[in-house]
């Protein structure tokens, strides 16, 4: 049996809107996310610009540039947690990578979703357990591995 999940989902006043939204249909959001939780889950997902995304990635990472996903975690059991997704690193980062956008849009919200629990891919032996479990989730869900 899958976690409880109570999602938000929100969309920033970002460029080509519909073809964000129509990747992160809410059902299919909530598929992901509950697939990879853990434990039952309270969730925002906010889809942003790039000048909020490197706000906030300024502001609490101190790093000066729009990133793909940015996880604030406030706890872990039940988890509580903001997404940041920056939609256009999404929509670049998937054409480089010959991926559709959903299918991005799918590896970075599990991804999101497990930095939300603690998991970390700062060490190379994190990084790969991490993309293992990144991989086997992704499966599940249907999706190719994106590494």
């Amino acid at each position: 049996m899958l976690p409880e999940l109570s999602l938000s989902l929100q969309f920033g006043k970002i460029k080509d809107a519909n073809q964000h939204r129509d990747a992160l249909k809410r059902h299919k959001v909530i598929r992901w996310v509950r697939n990879t939780l853990e434990v039952d889950g309270e969730i925002t997902v906010r889809i942003v610009d790039a000048e909020e995304g490197q706000a906030l990635n300024r502001d609490y990472r101190q790093k000066d540039y729009a990133t793909n996903v940015l996880t604030f975690d406030y706890s872990q059991e039940p988890v509580t947690a903001d997404l940041v997704l920056c939609a256009p690193v999404i929509a670049q980062e998937a054409k480089e990578q010959k991926k559709t956008l959903e299918a991005h849009y799918a590896h970075m919200i599990v991804h999101g979703t497990l930095h939300a629990q603690g998991w970390d891919h700062e060490l190379d032996e994190d990084a790969e357990v991490m993309e293992l479990r990144e991989s086997e989730i992704l499966a599940r869900l249907g999706f190719q591995n994106p590494y």
